[in-house]
């Protein structure tokens, strides 16, 4: 073996990873286990509804501490999904990660990825992925480097050509020597730029942040005031104070309606995973449902990185069956295996019929190879430009589509120089025409977000004709408006590119993060989808990103939805079931927001009248059991697709404000004018409550079903009978005949008020906050 190509011995090897100058244990980008518990667990949310039921467990109330397990069980799931999505993506990682061969005290040996040092010489071949950046030091090969540039154009890499890590060998054999190990290599210092953990653009939680930090402000102030006066004013014993003060705290926070979007999110994460698709955090379901715009890569997106042959086009009278027999020799032959030569294998079956005496490997520097076989001639496979010269209009017109032409020739006699071809006496036999494969249904994908109101962009690294035609065959409308990226010159307007094309071509991963950021600043909700170290920077910086299971480790680490079997046609699935979450979760929030909203209200006017809260917890959880959770998650199975129009918050606060503020006045006026006793009063004010709430429910369910007239049904017919059978642990005083008359008139009354603040409330708003929920047909 040359003394350039001897490789590392073991000492030397070993005085290299003192040095640190070894690969070492790659990092992942997904998070710890440690920090995805912590996340789930330590919140402000949690923290105050950890806070109350310490405060109720000092004071010995300990059947009032039933709602604690609401949360558990919203913790246990939003960990046991993160930790499922992290398991799945590591191990797809492990499954994925390629060895390399070596050349270690003068031998050839295959090592893991972590036991390479700086300076070892790596073998490598046709198929092989280059793991580290290095220098070619003896061969030739023809490289991709598509996952690194987006460009899948073959690149010639000679003697002391630079080798990057995350790119792939085509063709030829090298002895290359590692320049980079680690955060040093190329790829790694790309993904190093994203390793910043990405927040979740979710309004879904956005919103229930919002409602948390918003009531946070009254809670600890309200809880106070409420124990102190309580203690010290009406003189109250100091567990009854805590139990008191607690009902009215627990009922600002909507708990119930956080659990819904959990399991909600997760019933439709659990059905994407059966389609094979993973989404890491179960927000970013819903995100993509509030996606207008989204962003395809062109090749291992649209197309599948396959070609197939479109046609083969006979251009000479010679014996075809002899002519095909030698064609097949030479695929039979040939070392060549990249996807050209793939799809000519599958129309032309390797058969060894002659018997190769020499070969040419194909190089895209001379763009031809050839087989000489014994005494049968040579079979040479090309470009057209190189084998013709002269291209035929026929030929011309086929590439002006964008497709691929390789010719094969024929001469009688044997060939073995590589620099050269034989000057006219090459006879061409067939041209074969090759288009990239696109995927199946990505038409009926483009069609589905078109209708959906969803405007595509075809973001690409490959030539601007290509990426075009490609657009095209798709189904793109827009496949004519293309750009080509690398004839831009000085500042780019990235804003006004973006509104006038929808195809973008040879470009970077700088201007795809660009590109997504112009989309954003516009107020588009952006998706990006890709599979290389290329696209990290836009997979980043859009609101929701989308990797396929066979691109780069990176992308899929760092998207939030992977692509399982690297189908993006599966995209408009993710997008239905984020919508019917979104819809089934803003129909039924409005019922949980009554209590936020009465809660606080009414706490206002205890502290003002200085009277204790009417409620105990207790009571608090059977209506969350009830009235919110039983109706809300059952109706979650519901499919209703439609495009979401409104923002979440808004639509369910004033869905529940006519409920919330007719509660709370309904309090204050039982308060002040009830001629009962204290017990009497509050159940009174107990059982108007379940009122007004179940029929906040009941018209949340119009138009009705056979599904929600059961669910109306079984509600009232639970908290009737647990309160019947249970009249003790709910602290209810028996019902006389004056209190009967004076709650039928209260609730005739409720429902007098609820119909006059809704119409106000249409009257301001407009009817779109009014409007029932239709299920679709």
């Amino acid at each position: 073996m040359k003394e350039n190509v001897s490789g590392l011995s073991l000492q030397e090897v070993e005085e290299r990873r003192r040095q640190g100058q070894g690969e070492g244990k790659t990092e992942s980008i997904t998070k710890k286990t440690s920090q995805i518990i912590y996340e789930n667990i330590v919140t402000l949310f949690n923290f105050l509804n950890f806070l109350i039921a310490g405060l109720l467990f000092a004071a010995g109330a300990y059947s009032n501490m039933l709602f604690i397990a609401i949360i558990i069980c919203n913790i246990c799931i939003g960990i046991f999904q993160e930790l499922k999505a992290k398991k799945l993506v590591d191990e797809l990682s492990i499954l994925n990660r390629p060895s390399v061969k070596v050349i270690r005290e003068g031998k050839e040996v295959q090592i893991e990825l972590d036991e390479i040092v700086k300076d070892d010489l790596m073998v490598l071949e046709s198929g092989n992925q280059i793991c580290n950046d290095a220098a070619v030091a003896e061969g030739n090969l023809e490289v991709n480097e598509s996952l690194l540039t987006g460009e899948s154009d073959p690149i010639i890499k000679e003697k002391e050509s630079e080798l990057y890590s995350g790119s792939f060998v085509i063709s030829g054999k090298a002895y290359a020597r590692v320049t980079h190990v680690g955060e040093e290599n190329y790829a790694a210092k790309l993904a190093s730029e994203v390793k910043k953990e990405k927040k979740v653009a979710s309004e879904l939680l956005g919103s229930m942040r919002k409602v948390t930090k918003f009531t946070s402000f009254f809670i600890l102030p309200l809880g106070i005031l409420l124990f102190l006066e309580a203690y010290f004013l009406r003189n109250t014993p100091a567990d009854t104070a805590i139990v008191s003060t607690s009902a009215a705290l627990l009922g600002m926070l909507p708990k119930g309606l956080v659990l819904l979007i959990s399991v909600s999110l997760a019933a439709g994460v659990i059905r994407l995973a059966k389609m094979k698709i993973l989404v890491q955090n179960i927000y970013s379901l819903e995100t993509l449902a509030h996606v207008d715009t989204i962003c395809l890569d062109k090749t291992g997106t649209i197309t599948d990185g396959n070609l197939k042959v479109r046609r083969v086009i006979p251009m000479s009278d010679f014996n075809q069956g002899e002519i095909e027999a030698l064609v097949k020799s030479y695929m039979a032959a040939s070392d060549d295996n990249n996807a050209t030569f793939q799809a000519l294998k599958e129309q032309f079956a390797p058969e060894t019929v002659y018997l190769p005496s020499h070969k040419i490997s194909f190089s895209s520097k001379r763009k031809w190879g050839s087989v000489s076989f014994q005494e049968a001639g040579t079979i040479f496979v090309g470009a057209p430009e190189r084998l013709l010269g002269e291209l035929p209009e026929n030929l011309e017109q086929e590439m002006e589509k964008g497709h691929r032409v390789i010719v094969i020739g024929y001469t009688g006699s044997g060939w073995d120089h590589e620099e050269s071809l034989p000057e006219n006496r090459i006879q061409p036999v067939y041209a074969v025409v090759l288009e990239d494969t696109i995927r199946k249904n990505a038409r009926e994908t483009l069609d589905f977000f078109r209708k959906e109101g969803v405007d595509v962009k075809v973001i690409s690294g490959d030539h601007v004709k290509t990426v075009s035609m490609i657009a095209k065959r798709a189904g793109l409308n827009r496949w004519a408006d293309a750009l080509d990226m690398s004839a831009l010159e000085g500042k780019i307007d990235y804003d006004r590119i973006c509104r006038d094309f929808a195809v973008f071509a040879r470009v970077t991963p700088k201007q795809k993060q660009e590109l997504v950021k112009a989309m954003k600043r516009q107020g588009h909700k952006v998706a990006m989808t890709g599979d290389g170290v290329n696209d990290l920077l836009a997979l980043r910086e859009a609101d929701c990103s989308i990797a396929v299971a066979d691109g780069s480790d990176a992308s899929r680490q760092i998207s939030q939805i992977v692509l399982m079997d690297s189908n993006f046609t599966n995209l408009p699935q993710v997008v239905m079931e984020g919508r019917k979450v979104v819809h089934n979760v803003t129909r039924t929030a409005g019922v949980f927001f009554i209590k936020t909203i009465y809660s606080v209200l009414a706490s206002l006017f205890c502290l003002v009248s200085n009277v204790p809260f009417p409620f105990i917890p207790i009571q608090i959880t059977l209506i969350d059991a009830f009235v919110e959770a039983f109706p809300s998650f059952v109706t979650i199975l519901e499919s209703d697709t439609r495009r979401i129009q409104g923002t979440f918050l808004k639509t369910a606060l004033l869905k529940a404000m006519p409920y919330g503020v007719t509660a709370a006045l309904m309090i204050a006026q039982i308060s002040w004018m009830a001629p009962f006793t204290e017990p009497q009063r509050q159940t009174v004010m107990y059982l108007l409550l379940i009122f007004i709430s179940a029929a906040a429910v009941i018209r949340s369910c119009i138009p009705f079903t056979k599904l929600r007239i059961g669910i109306c049904t079984l509600m009232i017919i639970g908290i009737t009978g647990s309160l019947m059978v249970l009249p003790g642990l709910f602290e209810i005083a028996p019902i006389t005949f004056s209190m009967g008359v004076f709650a039928a008139a209260e609730a005739f009354g409720a429902v007098a008020a609820v119909a006059l603040f809704e119409m106000i409330r249409n009257g301001i708003f407009g009817r779109n906050y009014g409007k029932r929920t239709e299920l679709p047909v």
